[in-house]
């Protein structure tokens, strides 16, 4: 039965898909969605049992849900996890582009083609495909959506050792502000997060390691990392109707450390 606070929600009536919602901010973002009225669609790789915790959580709050596990660096297995929604729900409503690999830590001169293809392949092709695919279920409906990438603060902060990761985000902010562009006639929103440091399994080491943790946020003014559901509040607003006129921004959420980073200079 749907609860009531689903059937007023924000997103009521909806459907989406979060790729990377077994963990993260694709999860937290997942639980926040079905909270406001979403239905989902929940995506994974290889972490069956946090996909089957998401469903629980979005089934606690009233709504439906299916796990669907693809690997979005593959453009097949793309159109069987959308095939999959489709078949459930009908059709899709919102896209979060969430599923990501983090830096390697090599630098450029030690860095594998195998290992630039894997971030570059599941950071931005995966959104590449999965936007594309979207888009055309909304077109051929005839209807307005929401595409919200997950991008980083690393964007246009770089880190050394960090290429693979910094230039699939960097093109995934380009991405979304050109589908914009070519979605804007059409009603279809395409807007980035770009968080900072957050608690999610990317920052694993911090987790367990208080001492690191407390070092590592000595850059950020606000003194700590965020948590995922603070990202997927904000996501919330820009799957909503409330933002119907915001398209083409990528929004910062790193408690001030890109504006720190000038400091001492």
């Amino acid at each position: 039965m749907t609860t009531d606070r689903a059937a007023e929600g924000r997103l009521a009536g909806k459907t989406a898909l979060i790729t990377g919602s077994d963990s993260g901010i694709g999860q937290a973002t997942a639980i926040e969605f079905a909270r406001e009225g979403a239905d989902l669609v929940v995506h994974y790789l290889h972490d069956d049992q946090g996909a089957s915790h998401t469903k629980a959580q979005v089934e606690a709050a009233g709504r439906r849900a299916i796990v669907v596990q693809a690997d979005v660096s593959d453009e097949d297995q793309v159109a069987r996890l959308f095939d999959e929604a489709v078949t459930e729900f009908g059709s899709l409503d919102i896209l979060m582009n969430s599923a990501g690999v983090d830096a390697s830590g090599t630098p450029v001169a030690e860095l594998s083609t195998a290992v630039w293809d894997r971030a570059i392949r599941t950071n931005l092709y995966g959104y590449f495909f999965c936007a594309r695919r979207f888009i055309q279920l909304r077109l051929a409906d005839g209807a307005p959506g929401k595409i919200i990438n997950v991008s980083s603060v690393h964007a246009d902060n770089p880190n050394a050792g960090g290429s693979d990761y910094d230039c699939s985000k960097g093109a995934v902010r380009m991405l979304t502000r050109t589908l914009a562009l070519e979605l804007a006639a059409h009603h279809i929103n395409v807007n980035s997060l770009a968080p900072g440091m957050v608690l999610t399994p990317f920052n694993q080491a911090a987790i367990d390691d208080p001492e690191l943790l407390a070092e590592q946020v000595q850059s950020i003014p606000w003194k700590r990392a965020a948590q995922p559901a603070e990202i997927a509040k904000l996501a919330v607003f820009l799957a909503s109707s409330d933002a119907d006129y915001v398209t083409g921004a990528s929004y910062v959420m790193d408690g001030g450390l890109m504006i720190n980073l000038g400091q001492g200079a």
